[in-house]
């Protein structure tokens, strides 16, 4: 489907594409805790409702 070539860029690609994405997250890393603080409670409640509905959908149905 794909070429040797097309392999291992896509490969290499998606490492350096991580490393960056890393290195970014880790310099404002400083920035995220004081702008971000609390928002670990909202991912928390979110996954909660998703939960929720989901058992909500096996009980009725």
């Amino acid at each position: 489907m794909f070429s040797n070539g097309q392999l291992i860029f896509g490969i290499l690609f998606a490492l350096v594409f991580a490393v960056l994405i890393f290195f970014a997250y880790k310099k404002d890393l400083n920035l995220h805790r004081k702008y971000y603080k609390g928002s670990l409670w909202v991912l928390v409640a979110f996954i909660g409702f998703i939960a929720m509905i989901a058992a909500i959908k096996f009980v009725f149905v």
